[in-house]
């Protein structure tokens, strides 16, 4: 056995046993990768003697580099079930990861946008592209993320099976998670023209979403459209394809959605991945009222 062979019995796990997204596949199997190659690991063996000392050297490494906080505590996870899977591989009766905490990271809230600047930023990338069915292609994808609360991810996932969208839609999300969410009209009469000005046939087994020549859309498309549509519209950086969803779940928290339900549409595994849209609620509610308020403070 090799290290190389390591890697690939690790990235078969998450990709096939835990149904890890593609984006946390490469990231897992690049932290693997950088860390056999650091320790000469050749087997299971050697992987499941890795101790907590071991991956603090090397995260002070990774550091030394200029790895930010974020990327150290994402890094960490990552070694962390590598080296559980390991000891699991070589037979450990306690496969538990080496016990270390990783550094302190300040979630910062999500940035939604209004839904005026959303409508904005959809319509414009329409306007702004090379061809026709480009055009409506981007905008069908960005009122999938906010219409519907999908990430990038699975929009650019759906099939020629899936069209024409009903009034609801089977998403397959994050870990293999699937749940049901509603399609709005608006939504649906998107799709519709994006499919009829595609050049493209739209053979059910392959992606909805066509790229120029025919593949796959890559989501960096969608996201340098949205970056030049947002230009010309003097929006912040943060106005992102992902802000989409975020505005989503904003806006029909203010609404009166309640936890679960919102929970249930985002696909979050957890309701406390869900609960960080109180506070951008509460955030918003705040500003609004500073900003409207005639007795209100002005700092």
């Amino acid at each position: 056995m090799s290290g190389a062979d390591l890697v690939a019995a690790w990235a078969a796990h998450l990709r096939d046993a835990r149904r890890r997204s593609p984006h946390t596949v490469r990231a897992y199997v690049r932290a693997a990768e950088r860390f056999i190659e650091a320790h000469q690991l050749g087997d299971w063996a050697e992987a499941a003697r890795i101790e907590t000392h071991h991956l603090r050297a090397h995260l002070a490494s990774r550091r030394a580099e200029g790895l930010a906080n974020t990327s150290a505590a994402r890094e960490l996870s990552a070694l962390k079930a590598f080296i559980a899977f390991a000891r699991a591989q070589a037979g450990d009766p306690d496969p538990a990861a080496p016990r270390l905490r990783g550094p302190r990271i300040k979630k910062g809230l999500p940035r939604p946008v209004t839904p005026d600047e959303a409508s904005n930023l959809a319509d414009l990338v329409d306007g702004l592209a090379s061809d026709t069915w480009i055009g409506a292609r981007d905008r069908a994808v960005l009122l999938l993320m906010y219409g519907a609360g999908l990430r990038i991810a699975e929009a650019l996932s759906l099939r020629g099976s899936d069209y024409p969208l009903g009034e609801v839609l089977q998403v397959t999300g994050k870990g293999g998670k699937q749940r049901v969410v509603p399609i709005l009209p608006i939504v649906r009469e998107a799709v519709a023209e994006y499919a009829a000005a595609c050049p493209h046939p739209l053979a059910p087994h392959e992606p909805l979403f066509k790229g120029a020549r025919g593949g796959a859309l890559s989501p960096g498309m969608v996201q340098r459209a949205v970056a030049q549509a947002r230009r010309a519209l003097g929006l912040p950086d943060t106005a992102t394809p992902h802000a989409l969803r975020h505005s989503f779940a904003t806006h029909l928290l203010s609404a009166g959605a309640d936890l679960r339900s919102l929970q249930e549409l985002l696909g979050h595994a957890s309701l406390g991945s869900t609960q960080i849209y109180t506070k951008v609620d509460a955030a918003s509610l705040l500003e609004n009222y500073r900003n409207a308020h005639p007795r209100a403070a002005k700092r």
